[in-house]
């Protein structure tokens, strides 16, 4: 495996802007394709979204894959097929496996609060297994321990158990996030597939440089990297053992 470091800029992602969604895809994803961009590692999407207050996604079908949903502003009202509902907000992991099938909603819960839009990055990794039965997870995460460290809030890894929010069907997968203010850093995970996301803030990269909101990064059997606040800032890094190819 070549040890690769690729920087993906905000501004070269595919964008859905309808009017009630602002959308930016990392990956293909809907009418946008790319054939040389179908994921990394594990992970299928990586969809930056911002929803209009009182508009959301219609109910909508899923099959085979964890869907999880990290929310950075406002909160996000979920239904499901399957009897599972419950409000997003920030610090609250949310996972949804959709097994053999499942229908579900995604609405703004700002109904009647103004224009208050939710904005989310909602991602999703292939399972370990097809067909199994769909099922819905959310626990809400002590905000201190996102303070300054890596924390693992989504994993299907052995050695997460006991100290993860939300599991998840995939046990070569785990998402981790930290929430940096100027100054602090953390050390990426040594894994053969790392995929680190800025949602907000500005950080830099040991070796990659400045990463502004929207950027990401894909490396391929590299990790341990060091990351830095610039200012204030959010970052969601999935740690992958294997990959789809």
């Amino acid at each position: 495996m070549n040890a690769t470091i690729d920087i993906r800029r905000a501004a070269d992602r595919f964008s859905t802007d309808i009017g009630w969604l602002d959308s930016k895809h990392s990956f293909s994803f809907g009418h946008h394709h790319d054939p040389v961009n179908t994921h990394h590692g594990l992970l299928l999407v990586n969809n930056d979204d911002v929803v209009a207050a009182g508009t959301g996604f219609d109910t909508h079908p899923h099959r085979d894959m964890e869907i999880v949903t990290w929310v950075l502003d406002g909160s996000l009202v979920h239904q499901d097929s399957v009897g599972h509902n419950g409000v997003i907000h920030p610090g609250l992991a949310q996972r949804m496996s959709a097994g053999r099938g499942i229908r579900h909603s995604e609405k703004n819960d700002a109904v009647g609060a103004g224009d208050v839009p939710v904005h989310f990055v909602q991602m999703w990794v292939v399972p370990d297994s097809r067909g199994i039965d769909p099922s819905y997870e959310q626990v809400m995460i002590d905000d201190g321990r996102l303070d300054g460290a890596l924390v693992p809030v989504a994993s299907g890894m052995a050695r997460h158990a006991g100290e993860t929010a939300i599991r998840i069907r995939q046990r070569d997968a785990a998402l981790h996030v930290a929430r940096l203010r100027v100054g602090e850093s953390v050390s990426l995970p040594d894994a053969p597939y790392l995929h680190l996301f800025v949602p907000r803030g500005t950080v830099d990269l040991e070796g990659g440089g400045v990463l502004s909101p929207g950027d990401a990064v894909r490396f391929t059997g590299v990790g341990g990297h060091r990351l830095t606040a610039v200012e204030d800032a959010e970052v969601l890094v999935w740690e992958m053992h294997s990959s789809l190819t």
